[in-house]
């Protein structure tokens, strides 16, 4: 299903899951255990264009890893991480700490522990590559897969919804 700006106007928080969303889902471990991930640059300039806007956003990770805090204090997105199977629970606070209404979120995300977030936010997004259990709940799929852009392709039909052209 294709998101209008009908659908996407009263979003105005976003949630990004972080592996599989920003990441194409791989992970490269070092001989001493580190780990990298591959993302999109494009991002940076997709998130920075919701900012400009006002609109808030967020990484959601249930696990706890260095490279996530890395990559989102550069994108310069707030994350919240090591949450374990407590993912909608973890939402459901930071939405009721901010004052907002699931109707006013969107949700990004691409595997099983993302089914309940995606369930109850407003608008559920998922990336095109995500596990089958998420792409049946999500409202929409991206055409781009995680790390590949699909970041960016989410943050440019918010920006086109609010004024009107992408990012």
């Amino acid at each position: 299903m294709r998101l209008t700006a009908e659908h996407l106007r009263p979003v105005t928080f976003v949630v990004f899951d972080f592996d599989g969303v920003f990441t194409d889902n791989r992970v490269l471990v070092d001989q001493d255990g580190k780990e990298a991930v591959f993302c999109s640059r494009a991002d940076g300039l997709g998130l920075q264009a919701l900012r400009r806007l006002g609109l808030g956003s967020l990484v959601l990770s249930t696990e706890t890893n260095p490279v996530v805090s890395a990559r989102a204090a550069k994108l310069g997105i707030e994350c919240v991480q090591g949450l374990g199977d407590t993912k909608w629970a973890a939402l459901r606070q930071i939405l009721a700490d901010r004052d907002l209404a699931t109707d006013q979120v969107a949700y990004v995300g691409n595997d099983i522990n993302d089914v309940d977030c995606l369930r109850n936010v407003g608008v559920s997004i998922c990336v095109a590559d995500a596990y089958p259990a998420a792409l049946v709940v999500a409202r929409y799929v991206t055409e781009r897969s995680g790390g590949l852009g699909a970041v960016r392709e989410v943050c440019d039909l918010l920006v086109e919804a609010h004024e009107g052209s992408p990012a």
